[in-house]
């Protein structure tokens, strides 16, 4: 049910999915105190606090079934104190798949 709105990627030790469930939605608009549709705004914008973009990373995480330790260990391992400019394409392509979901993978033409 979530296929459509889970990213899957590459993060630190393996692949992983992350998924922005509503509750984790809701937590991230607690935590950072922005509406949805305004941090999508300022990730667009690049004109994000920076601790958004674990937080989204983390959150994603929670919401496609990792424990929550899990997700801030792989999160204080490998997105803390690295340059913005390797963090931000994960959560921003997290975000992205919330926003306007996955397309369906196309299906090979018969020749």
């Amino acid at each position: 049910m979530t296929d459509q709105i889970t990213h899957r990627a590459f993060f630190g030790d393996g692949e992983h999915a992350f998924t922005l469930t509503d509750p984790m939605l809701a937590e991230l608009e607690r935590i950072t105190g922005l509406g949805v549709g305004a941090m999508y705004f300022q990730l667009v914008n690049m004109a994000y606090p920076a601790e958004v973009l674990r937080e989204i990373i983390r959150l994603g995480l929670i919401g496609a079934g990792t424990t929550p330790e899990d997700a801030k260990r792989l999160c204080d391992t490998y997105a803390a104190n690295r340059p913005l400019a390797e963090v931000f394409p994960l959560a921003f392509e997290i975000m992205e798949a919330r926003w306007n979901g996955k397309a369906d993978p196309v299906a090979p033409v018969a020749a």
